[in-house]
């Protein structure tokens, strides 16, 4: 809408600053056609700013409401890659709070292995929900079967509307790609996470609803998810919120991008073979041209 808006406002100003370059002399411009030109350079700054404004105000970020602060993430410096140790236990914390809410439909059992989990563990935790369906008998009967590794991860509700009646009507999203469909990415997700306060005075809130910072229009309908210690880790790790935040926006941001790694890994291939090769491209571009640069032109006329 903002964009459509800002098209038609330059377009404007284009089409006046035509109609006042046209309508002038060639040598002197009128002082009609010089305040035509001033009013759509003003026009366009104000609608430009204006724009941005009302853009601030839809997404939230006012007065009272922050835009999410940026995060040293590890990951996505093109040396580094995911902390794979992070993503065991941001899945742990996903299945011991998040998944009570949360699905993750695009994520399968499979694609943890060798990533935070071995095969085996796998298998093990899949076969822990058993209410998968599995295939008809003879009689066309289908009856529920223990996950396996080729099913997706287990959701909490069977549809959108019973989720949104066991959660005063809100719909939680599904988290497979959250990472890559929230502005800011895994610094958004972080900040959300951590960005629980109580409500300023002169705030009310709506009903069942709660005060973030980070969170458009300040009010959300999910309560804060992580307390102090709220998950055990098996590593020894200090389990504080900020902690388990950080390692649950790691494993959301890996379930967005699986392939980061081997991207990665890919880019620092390419740049190698390109540095190896710099010097003879280089002395092939010298030689291929060295015959243009050095010719010597004589004239004909005597």
């Amino acid at each position: 809408m903002f964009s459509r808006f800002y098209s038609r406002v330059s377009s404007n100003f284009a089409k006046g600053a035509r109609q006042a370059t046209t309508a002038a002399n060639p040598s002197i411009v009128s002082t009609g056609a010089k305040l035509a030109a001033v009013a759509g350079v003003v026009g366009g700054v104000v609608a430009l700013y204006t724009g941005t404004q009302v853009a601030e105000a839809s997404f939230g970020y006012a007065e009272d409401c922050l835009p999410p602060p940026t995060y040293p993430w590890e990951f996505a410096r093109l040396w580094k890659s995911y902390d794979h140790a992070s993503i065991r236990r941001g899945f742990k914390v996903y299945q011991t709070i998040g998944s009570a809410c949360h699905s993750m439909k695009f994520v399968y059992h499979r694609q943890l292995v060798n990533v935070a989990y071995t095969e085996k563990e796998m298998k093990e935790f899949a076969a822990e929900h058993d209410d998968y369906l599995g295939e008809p008998n003879d009689e066309g009967e289908v009856k529920n079967r223990p996950g396996a590794l080729t099913d997706p991860l287990w959701k909490p509700y069977k549809n959108d509307k019973e989720a949104r009646y066991a959660n005063n009507g809100a719909l939680p999203p599904d988290l497979s790609l959250i990472v890559k469909a929230r502005v800011g990415g895994e610094n958004y997700i972080f900040s959300l996470l951590t960005g629980y306060r109580d409500a300023p005075h002169g705030v009310t809130l709506a009903e069942n609803m709660y005060y973030n910072i980070y969170f458009p229009g300040c009010q959300i309908a999910m309560p804060p998810p992580l307390a102090e210690g709220a998950v055990e880790y098996e590593d020894g790790t200090p389990n504080s919120v900020s902690q388990m935040t950080k390692d649950v926006t790691e494993y959301l941001a890996w379930s967005s991008a699986m392939e980061l790694d081997e991207r990665h890994l890919m880019g620092v291939k390419t740049l190698t073979v390109l540095a190896l090769f710099a010097g003879t491209f280089f002395y092939w571009k010298k030689w291929k041209w060295s015959y243009v640069k050095h010719r010597v032109f004589e004239s004909t006329n005597k």
